[in-house]
Order: C-alpha cells, then sequence, then structure tokens
C-alpha cells in the first residue's frame, strides 16, 4: 500500500534523472510533426498505449513485487492520472479556443509555478536564485513561442486563455505535490499511462474522426510512446519526488529550447537570432537557478 512521506533531500543524481525528462520532451515537436494530422486524442491513446504495454512487459519481468506496487491509494491515483491526463485535456482545449502563441506561452509558466509552488513543500526554501533563474527561463520561452515579435491577447479567446491557466497549474500542482508520495515507487506511473491511453481513446472516439496511419505515423507514435510520452513520465516521476525540485522547474524551460535547435537541425525550422537570445536566456537561467546545488556538490 502507498506510504506518504517526504523525501530525506534533494538528490544530485535524481535532479539528473529528472532532468532527462526535459531533454526527452524536446523531442516531442519533432515526433509529433512527423505524426502528421493523428487527431491530439487519437494521438494520446496510441501513444500512452505504448508506454503502458512497455510497462507491463517490465511488470512481467518482475514479478509479484511489481504488481504490488500498483496497489496504492486512491489519491496516488487521482493526483497521476490527473496530472497526465488533466495536463493534455486543457492543453487541447486551450489550443482549439486561443491562438498557439498565446496559449503556449500561458501554458508554460507551468516551470516558473514549480519553483514557486515548491516553497509551500516542509523542507525547501524558495532563494532568490531559484525565482531569478524561473524567469530569465520564461524570458526565453517567451522569445521562442512569440518568435521574437509582440503579443496580444484578446477577450474572445478567454476561454483558451483559461483553459491554458489551468493547463499549468494542473502540471505545476501534479509535480510538486507529487513531492510529498516520495514513498510511491516509480512503476505505478505505468498504471496511470494505461488510464490515460483509456480515457484518451474515449475522448477520441466522442470528439474526433479516426485517422488510420500510415508506416511513418506508426513509428512516430511508437518513438513518441517510448520517450516523450512514455520514459520522460517515469524520470520526471522520480526526480520530482528525490531531486531539485526547484533546479527542475528552471531546467524545464530547456524543453522548447532543445525543441527548436531540434527543429532547426532537421530543417523544420530556421536559425535566427531570437533562438540566439533564448538560449542565452535559457542556460543562463538553468545555471542561476542551480547555483546553489552546483557549489554544495562542489564543496
Amino acid at each position: 500500500m502507498s506510504q506518504i512521506a517526504p523525501p530525506k533531500g534533494p538528490s544530485f543524481q535524481a535532479t539528473a534523472i529528472g532532468g532527462l525528462a526535459v531533454l526527452l520532451w524536446a523531442l516531442l515537436a519533432l515526433f509529433t510533426t512527423w505524426a502528421g494530422d493523428i487527431p491530439p486524442f487519437q494521438l494520446l491513446g496510441m501513444t500512452f498505449s505504448v508506454a503502458f504495454f512497455v510497462s507491463c512487459i517490465y511488470w512481467i519481468c518482475r514479478g509479484r513485487r511489481a504488481l504490488e506496487n500498483l496497489r496504492q491509494a486512491p489519491k496516488v491515483w487521482i493526483l497521476g492520472v490527473g496530472g497526465l491526463f488533466g495536463y493534455h485535456l486543457f492543453y487541447f482545449i486551450a489550443l482549439g479556443n486561443a491562438p498557439a502563441v498565446e496559449a503556449s506561452l500561458i501554458a508554460y509558466l507551468w516551470p516558473l509555478l514549480i519553483v514557486v509552488f515548491s516553497s509551500l513543500l516542509p523542507g525547501e526554501k524558495l532563494r532568490w536564485f531559484h525565482l531569478a533563474g524561473a524567469l530569465m527561463g520564461l524570458g526565453g520561452a517567451a522569445l521562442l513561442v512569440t518568435r521574437g515579435g509582440s503579443i496580444s491577447f484578446d477577450a474572445t479567446y478567454s476561454l483558451g486563455y483559461l483553459a491554458a491557466v489551468v493547463c499549468a497549474l494542473i502540471w505545476s500542482g501534479y509535480s510538486v505535490t507529487n513531492r510529498v508520495f516520495g514513498a510511491v515507487p516509480t512503476d505505478v506511473v505505468g498504471g496511470f499511462c494505461g488510464i490515460v491511453a483509456v480515457l484518451g481513446t474515449f475522448c477520441h472516439l466522442v470528439f474526433e474522426q479516426t485517422v488510420i496511419p500510415d508506416v511513418t505515423q506508426l513509428v512516430a507514435c511508437l518513438a513518441l510512446g517510448l520517450g516523450p510520452v512514455g520514459a520522460a513520465f517515469f524520470v520526471w516521476d522520480y526526480g520530482t519526488k528525490h531531486g531539485n525540485i526547484q533546479v527542475l522547474g528552471a531546467f524545464s524551460y530547456m524543453a522548447p529550447l532543445l525543441s527548436t535547435l531540434i527543429l532547426i537541425a532537421f530543417g523544420r525550422a530556421e536559425a535566427t537570432w531570437f533562438v540566439g537570445l533564448a538560449c542565452l536566456l535559457i542556460v543562463c537561467g538553468a545555471v542561476v537557478a542551480s547555483s546553489d546545488m552546483i557549489r554544495r556538490r562542489r564543496t
């Protein structure tokens, strides 16, 4: 059964493992472009099914112990499924009811909110360099999302803006609250993926028209399910439970930067001045936010 206990202290290794999620999320945009015109909820159901299938193989290999790890309190399942499915649900609603630039920028407040909300956790303190690093990262993300241009918020898209705010609150709330369940094994994330796959498929059947994927799209779904929509959630779970959550929050702004650089490398985006400036802001922000952890590591 689940146990609720705060972790003993942030681990450098756990922080590094959690940071792998950011690197995997950087591949999300590229793989999604390869997925083509597959509707969002259909893609959600397919990719989370891949993650669940891989988890099943892992559980079978581990035997009874893995199955016992799935016996968790309802609140653990509500948090996990609510975090993973709720984030994607409201993100899709936001993109469907507001311009992508403004909706994406609002949704990407979640790393900053993680840094701020983490101060509410037992044993955690919000220092000025955590907040400064997160704000620098937000500035860099804003440059990438707006492509160096301006943004305008139109009241007509209030529903989309509100959904984007809820999206940011859900993921930041999930990530910070997950810290409290430090004794819950990461194995259970596979169960979350299975339920999210079912919910995504249900929403697809209700709201979307099915697209039969070709070979390229199937490979893209497999890659998404193994990486950005699979392994990423497992390492993020471990990192938020046992690592330095403020550093993870600030470092998360590396995802849109790396994603843009990968798209440039594959010829799907152009290298411009705002990409360079965003790179400087985000990297410097991550270093500033990590300064205390780096100093302790050297000591």
